[in-house]
């Protein structure tokens, strides 16, 4: 069933939005200053490529305080804005029955885009 919703996102809609996660890793990792939030750009993109069947779960392997840190800066450049677009996509999508599904990924996403430092899409 994963599959199946996997490949109706993507054509949907899940490969632009990839498309524009790999967009801004790119010019992130252009300067020396954003590459760790490319890096990040690009994990999210990934994500936002194929979200069905995958939680949002902690890899446990970073440093607290410096993934709250990057988080923070994340959230207040980018965070806030990408989870914004990720909910009135959500709630758009749940208004009909048939795009609840698509909604509840939507919201997946929000919730990784709004911490990217320290979560992953498994």
């Amino acid at each position: 069933m994963s599959l199946i919703g996997n490949v109706i996102w993507i054509i949907f809609g899940g490969l632009v939005a990839c498309l524009g996660y790999i967009w801004g890793g790119v010019i992130l990792c252009c300067t020396v200053v954003g590459i760790p939030w490319g890096l990040q750009a690009f994990k999210i993109g990934i994500a936002t490529l194929a979200p069905f069947g995958k939680t949002v779960r902690s890899n446990g392997g970073s440093i607290p305080g410096l993934s709250c840190l990057l988080n923070l800066i994340w959230l207040i450049f980018a965070g806030l804005w990408i989870a914004l677009a990720h909910l009135l996509f959500g709630i758009m999508l749940s208004i009909t029955i048939i795009g609840i599904p698509f909604g509840l990924q939507h919201f997946k996403l929000m919730k990784l885009s709004l911490s990217p430092f320290g979560y992953d899409l498994m």
